[in-house]
């Protein structure tokens, strides 16, 4: 296998995870389009929405299987194609269930790509030996805002949807040619298990991944109504708490790297999670609405670099193989995403709308009450995994 610790292979990977938040803000604005242009009332429309994160939890399984066979290379590849493949026809399906098969396929590649784009970086992160994750995690909101921003541009320009998606599927193509050559060619193991039930800490890497993934889900979907019912500013500016937390993230990841590699990652975990509740108080008690806003901000840059951390633990375990372990981080944290908001609403039925956010608050107290567990040397469990996988070799 070539050398990980080269600039080609790290800006490939940056590339990958760019392309992934790219592809995925490109189809939000595009939404309003698709209702319209099919027909169908908000609960069909839930219903196509939900084929998306269906087909990315599908894919996100096999990969996990693949990957451990064949590498994350040809995955990374055939992913970041087929989401520019696909976009464009979501901008043309013509029924609710053309749409539905599209965005399944849509989120299939995205799955495949989001889980081997994570096992890549592990590789590239250890090649390395410093810290890399939270950079790489950085670049993928950075798509995102890239994305969202060209498609609105487009469309407020009359370009039309089929239009501006085949330009953002060009940009895409792009950026995975480029990125092609510079990927690594990992080493194929034709006896590697394909299967291997998670437990243990890659469990508790998991769990702490779907809590974190949980609360920015939460916050994406309800901030904005909390803020407004609690009277903290009008309608016109509810986004301004997402927005602020998105922000925070963002910032908090691209220096996240060099804070890690001065602190370590047991700090990042304790005192990242310890700012984030900091924030939560803010925003659930403070009468003000500047106070409160600020309270997003805490949240977004101390949870910024939790799941970075989840990632580079995961790969560096030695109880079932790095690339599984990464799969079954990413499942479970998108699940989180997936389950947050909902259960938000029902929590928000019994409990009130703050009473959700503080039971949020509590779920991620796991955090930095885990930091000393994650971050421990992990020696015992490498030294019995040898002993045996729980697997199945299919």
């Amino acid at each position: 296998m070539q050398s990980t610790d080269r600039p080609e292979t790290r800006l490939a990977t940056r590339l990958a995870f760019l392309v992934a938040g790219f592809a995925l803000a490109c189809w939000a604005p595009l939404v309003p389009f698709a209702k319209a242009r099919l027909g169908v009332d908000d609960g069909v429309l839930g219903i196509l929405l939900l084929c998306l994160g269906l087909g990315s939890v599908a894919a996100m399984l096999a990969t996990g299987m693949l990957s451990a066979r064949y590498g994350s290379k040809p995955i990374i590849i055939a992913g970041g194609l087929g989401l520019a493949l696909v976009l464009p026809t979501l901008a043309l399906a013509g029924t609710p269930f053309t749409l539905g098969i599209a965005l399944a396929a849509f989120g299939a590649c995205l799955g495949s790509l989001d889980v081997a784009m994570n096992i890549h970086a592990v590789e590239v992160e250890k090649g390395a030996d410093r810290p890399l994750m939270s950079g790489f995690h950085a670049l993928f909101s950075i798509g995102g805002f890239a994305g969202s921003l060209l498609v609105t541009l487009l469309l407020s320009v009359k370009a039309g949807p089929l239009v501006a998606t085949l330009l953002c599927s060009a940009v895409m193509v792009v950026a995975m040619i480029a990125a092609w050559p510079r990927l690594l060619r990992t080493v194929q193991s034709d006896d590697a298990p394909l299967f291997v039930v998670p437990r243990g800490f890659v469990l508790l890497l998991a769990a702490l991944a779907a809590i974190t993934f949980l609360v920015e889900g939460a916050i994406l979907d309800w901030s904005a109504l909390l803020l407004t019912t609690q009277g903290r500013v009008d309608a016109s500016h509810g986004g301004l708490g997402y927005m602020l937390f998105a922000i925070a993230m963002t910032a908090g990841r691209l220096g996240g790297d060099a804070v890690t590699a001065r602190f370590g990652d047991r700090a990042i975990m304790l005192w990242g999670g310890v700012i984030a509740l900091a924030g939560f108080a803010i925003v659930l008690l403070s009468p003000f609405a500047i106070l409160a806003m600020s309270g997003f901000l805490l949240i977004g840059l101390g949870a910024s670099n939790i799941v970075p951390v989840l990632f580079r633990k995961g790969g560096a375990q030695k109880v079932m193989p790095a690339g599984l372990a990464v799969a079954a981080i990413t499942m479970t944290g998108y699940a989180g995403v997936l389950v947050g908001p909902a259960g938000v609403g029902f929590a928000a039925d019994y409990l009130g709308l703050p009473g959700a956010f503080w039971l949020l608050a509590l779920l991620l107290c796991v955090a930095p009450l885990c930091a000393g567990i994650v971050t421990r040397n992990q020696e015992q469990g490498e030294a019995n995994a040898d002993r045996s996988y729980r697997s199945v070799d299919v």
